[in-house]
């Protein structure tokens, strides 16, 4: 009997364990005949159109046949498509930046089913001023999704140091937030949605977008620099991202390369952000430090043009970006690494600067394995990042998405106990 009962446990993680394949495959891939699901799972067709028939029945896939033929036609029937249900379950990404707020509902598959921004500088608002601001802007779009999308998560992206257990900000500096419970405070303004809440470090979120979907895809050592106020860096070893103990790893905006430098938002001097940052860029530039997105744009505008202040501000913070990158290169030997955000926007003039940087501190042999690039998702990567934090308990077991016959179930266990931060997750729950 205890030898049959631990055959069934068994077999069940292997289905439990097939699905989360087969769903994962579809969400990054794309639509897929059962044919090519059989042969990358390395499955056979009778498992495979068993896993299709539950993933369907929970509303996360549907089959069509194909649009056109297979280019070589193959023995018997052609292989319906299987592709992710675009009214499955959604995530609510946040995005809080420095200069805004924007908020998008993103399915499984990255599909974006609505999306919206406001520009506000959250450095003069209150942890809880922008919350509520974030709650006033999703509203309108959420009233949108009658028949679309249904909401089973929230996924925040914020800078700063955040513990990933609970979304707490330790030090979020260019916003002056510091021992802030945003997970919590998310949970409670939006306790009308009674879905669970996940925050991520902004340029955690962007690497991992990036690695899944963008300038990462295919390399197991990489590196994501993001920035708009200040600078982080998401990092992903043999495949794996980087968060250490707590999940504050990757503030490397806080490396310090000149020790009798400036002082820092953080309390320390001579931090790497200091020379890069967004207000060391303007000040060089003889604009105001503070004047956020709109001063940012009226010097990549003049850079544009060839003014040559404008210009030597981007190649001075080239070179700081080059010697930081170097650091970097040497310590973790990656295969790539992508500028995002504001490194990205000023890449076109910063660039040669920084490479030479580069090829003057970096090791030799590190030095000529790593390609540098800039992230190719652009400013959707937060949002995109925030989805997949969001939306990660799904695709590790897709059984959480309960089947049409379990809603009253679920409905006795909502009355029972109440969806709060960090409760154990059936997803689905809130849209039942």
């Amino acid at each position: 009997m205890v030898t049959s009962r631990a055959g069934e446990i068994a077999q069940s993680e292997i289905r439990r364990n097939n699905l989360s394949r087969m769903l994962s495959e579809l969400h990054l891939r794309g639509p897929l005949t059962r044919s090519e699901l059989a042969a990358i799972l390395r499955l056979n067709r009778s498992t495979v159109a068993s896993l299709i028939a539950e993933l369907a029945a929970r509303g996360l896939v549907w089959e069509r046949s194909r649009d056109k033929p297979a280019p070589q036609p193959t023995p018997g029937r052609p292989s319906p498509v299987v592709e992710i249900c675009r009214e499955g379950p959604a995530a609510l990404a946040l995005e809080l930046s420095t200069d805004w707020i924007r908020a998008a509902v993103i399915g499984l598959g990255a599909f974006v089913a609505v999306s919206v921004s406001k520009d506000l500088s959250l450095a003069s608002s209150t942890p809880e001023q922008a919350v509520d601001e974030a709650h006033d802007l999703v509203g309108p779009i959420l009233a949108r999704l009658d028949h679309g999308p249904r909401v089973a998560a929230i996924g925040v992206s914020a800078p700063g140091a955040i513990r990933a257990e609970d979304g707490y900000i330790y030090h979020a500096p260019n916003l002056g937030w510091r021992d802030v419970p945003l997970g919590s405070m998310i949970g409670s303004r939006f306790a009308d949605l009674g879905v669970p809440v996940f925050v991520g470090n902004d340029a955690h979120l962007a690497a991992s977008a990036e690695h899944m979907r963008g300038s990462g895809r295919g390399t197991a050592d990489f590196i994501c620099l993001w920035g708009e106020g200040g600078i982080g860096a998401g990092i992903v070893v043999g495949g794996k991202s980087l968060s250490g103990a707590a999940g504050y790893a990757g503030e490397v905006g806080h490396m310090a390369v000149d020790p009798e430098g400036a002082e820092c938002r953080c309390g320390s001097h001579g931090c790497w952000e200091t020379e890069v940052g967004e207000e060391a860029l303007l000040r060089r530039s003889g604009r105001d430090p503070k004047g956020g997105s709109a001063a940012v744009a009226d010097l990549l505008e003049a850079a544009g043009k060839g003014e040559g202040g404008a210009l030597a501000a981007m190649a001075e913070s080239g070179r700081w970006l080059g010697i930081g990158i170097a650091g970097l290169v040497n310590v973790f030997n990656p295969s790539r690494v992508a500028l995002g955000g504001l490194y990205a926007r000023i890449d076109p003039y910063a660039h040669d600067a920084l490479v030479n940087e580069l090829d003057c501190r970096a090791m030799p042999a590190p030095r000529a394995m790593v390609e540098l690039t800039t992230a190719s998702l652009g400013a959707d990567a937060l949002l995109l990042g925030a989805a997949e934090l969001a939306l990660a308990p799904i695709l590790r077991d897709p059984a959480t998405v309960p089947l049409p016959g379990d809603a009253a179930a679920i409905s006795s266990r909502r009355r029972a106990r109440p969806p709060s931060y960090g409760w154990t997750l059936t997803p689905a729950e809130a849209r039942r």
